[in-house]
């Protein structure tokens, strides 16, 4: 089962991440990390998007390599799609690259310079301990388990032509990069009919201007 804290990373990072990781876990905060948390055999994207849609809060490890990193850029924009909080832990004094700046420019940050880093987990914690308070329930809740119920109900989606599927899955790699696939495949699985599947991957973008671009290619190609 995934933690409730994602902690992303550069591989360049791990192991500030997984110090990390250690110290959240002394202090009972379960956390979900790879490749530690990916199950044996399994595709690792469809691991990282479950992780991310089962975490309540993402931690970033940001320095100057997850600034460079495409996995960890798709990692931020899924998790802002979701409306996961993030809490940037800055090992660099290094400003995000434009993409991660616009993902990162409403989120918590936490520096952890210029002193040694285990010196400012005690804030990291409070902070992850804020973020992880139970909010007041509303109708949302009640709206997530009728979407579950709908999602789990038998269906018969309707059979897609694989050239349809391809042209879907460059368009959304475009703004998506490799995970288009991933999600081109589960989203054909679920939809009702073509503008139903167009507009359930238009979902997985996070700006308006983004979906309605994929929309207007997607209905091009058809």
């Amino acid at each position: 089962m995934a933690g409730l804290v994602f902690v992303s990373y550069s591989n360049t990072d791990r192991e500030a991440a997984f110090e990390l990781v250690a110290a959240l876990e002394s202090q009972g905060l379960a956390c979900w990390i790879a490749p530690r948390n990916v199950t044996p055999a399994a595709e690792w994207a469809a691991e990282i998007i479950d992780a991310i849609s089962a975490s309540k809060v993402m931690v970033l490890v940001f320095s100057r390599h997850s600034n460079d990193s495409p996995q960890v850029r798709r990692e931020v924009e899924r998790a802002v799609h979701k409306r996961l909080p993030i809490i940037a832990f800055r090992l660099d004094d290094v400003i995000p690259e434009r993409s991660l700046e616009y993902f990162l420019s409403s989120q918590h940050w936490l520096d952890a310079f210029p002193a040694a880093r285990p010196s400012y987990y005690e804030a990291l914690v409070l902070a992850l301990r804020r973020a992880l308070e139970p909010r007041d329930p509303s109708s949302s809740g009640v709206h997530a388990a009728l979407s579950d119920a709908l999602s789990t109900a038998p269906t018969t989606p309707p059979a897609f032509a694989p050239a349809v599927l391809a042209a879907l899955e460059t368009s959304l790699a475009r703004h998506l990069g490799p995970i288009a696939k991933l999600l081109v495949g589960r989203a054909a699985a679920r939809a009702t009919g073509l503008e139903d599947l167009r507009q359930r991957l238009a979902a997985e973008l996070a700006s308006d201007q983004e979906r309605s671009e994929f929309l207007r290619v997607a209905r091009d190609q058809a």
